[in-house]
């Protein structure tokens, strides 16, 4: 049975009604995570092409899950189109020139990492501890995702690194922006290995959010890669039409501290 922390956390992920956000984002994480689950099927479910590594380490982190002290985060191709209606808000916001170029391609836009055949490029799930404020990423990197012949494209790697932090950051703040990207690559990753993602949410100072990350083999030891990133919410006068004016009020005194 989930502890009140973990179905919180799943909630906001899922889009319930019953579950409430993080702290942080009153709501942001509900609404920016929420999926279609009637049309996209969900990628955190076992593939007939995830290798026995992928599967056994699905299992293992499954099995952790039943306690509350994991939870398995749920992942899908495209957001809806009432999520697409406040990324438009976004996006005007930001870019006002592009907006309705940008707009008009919501539609037919899917999450970059779930763009990829079965089996051919990023095969990945996550598992998130509350208490730790952690989430581990079980990879599994295709064949399109290759650099030097037999290891994986940096960019590959970079990619799931940033999906994994960039994930840590969203439930723990809402809706956030890379400020920094630090990577130091240590050894090349072999093409179609399953890797561990290691992510760590250290410190909230003010508007950041500090988060750090470690690319190692399933048995941790090998260190592929080292990361640390930096996030930040937007400025709280672009999140007028994302939602409500409660919610609204409290994102901006916490951006006021």
């Amino acid at each position: 049975m989930l502890g009140r922390g973990a179905a919180r956390a799943l909630g906001a992920l899922r889009g319930l009604r019953g579950g409430a956000p993080p702290a942080r984002s009153l709501g942001l994480s509900r609404r920016l995570l929420s999926f279609k689950k009637v049309l996209d099927k969900d990628h955190f479910l076992p593939k007939p092409c995830w290798g026995k590594d992928m599967r056994r380490l699905f299992d293992q982190f499954t099995k952790k899950c039943e306690d509350g002290s994991w939870i398995q985060l749920p992942s899908y191709e495209h957001i809806s189109s009432q999520r697409s209606q406040d990324f438009s808000a976004f996006i005007h916001a930001y870019f006002p020139s592009a907006s309705e170029v940008i707009n008009e391609k919501l539609s037919q836009a899917q999450l970059f990492t779930r763009g990829f055949e079965d089996g051919m490029g990023f095969e990945y799930v996550m598992f998130y501890n509350e208490a730790e404020k952690r989430i581990v990423c079980v990879f599994q990197g295709g064949p399109h995702l290759q650099g030097m012949p037999g290891f994986f494209h940096g960019g590959a790697t970079a990619t799931i690194i940033d999906a994994t932090v960039g994930m840590n950051a969203i439930v723990s703040g809402g809706i956030v922006m890379t400020a920094n990207l630090n990577i130091n690559f240590k050894s090349p990753i072999p093409l179609c290995s399953t890797v561990l993602v290691n992510s760590q949410l250290d410190k909230i100072e003010g508007r950041k959010l500090f988060v750090s990350c470690k690319v190692q083999s399933i048995d941790e030891k090998i260190l592929y890669t080292e990361a640390t990133k930096i996030n930040f919410p937007p400025m709280h006068h672009l999140f007028a039409g994302m939602m409500g004016e409660r919610s609204r009020r409290k994102i901006i005194n916490n951006l006021n501290q």
